[in-house]
């Protein structure tokens, strides 16, 4: 897949990560696709400070945004692997990576990952 078809995916799958009542708290913050991750198995990596730590400081003068990556030859691997489509494993990490930008370390993300799909109709 072409990193444009890549970047289409990951436009059309944005919205449906992301519940609509959570997307404007969304603030300062850049999607980035790169092809392989710096190190093994990533899918995606969110780096900045997390929401609930931003104090009355945070965006007073010259403010980078925070970032998530998304590794795209890591997802189309684990897509092909687990007999998925592309777009489910961007949104899956579009969510996961966002709740760490609120704030959950990765013991927390990984319970709601659970409680979500033990949530979800088959």
């Amino acid at each position: 897949m072409t990193k444009e078809e890549f970047e289409k995916i990951v436009a059309e799958e944005f919205e449906k990560a992301i519940p609509e009542k959570f997307r404007p708290h969304i603030k300062n913050i850049a999607l980035l696709i790169e092809e392989e991750p710096p190190y093994g198995g990533l899918l995606g990596l969110y780096h900045g400070i997390p929401t609930p730590m931003r104090g009355d400081w945070y965006g007073m003068g010259a403010t980078l945004p925070d970032t998530i990556t998304l590794y795209q030859k890591t997802i189309e691997d684990c897509a092909k692997d687990d007999g998925v489509s592309v777009g489910q494993v961007i949104r899956e990490t579009i969510w996961h990576e966002v709740a760490h930008h609120f704030g959950f370390d990765e013991e927390q993300v990984q319970r709601r990952e659970e409680e979500r799909s033990d949530n979800i109709d088959l």
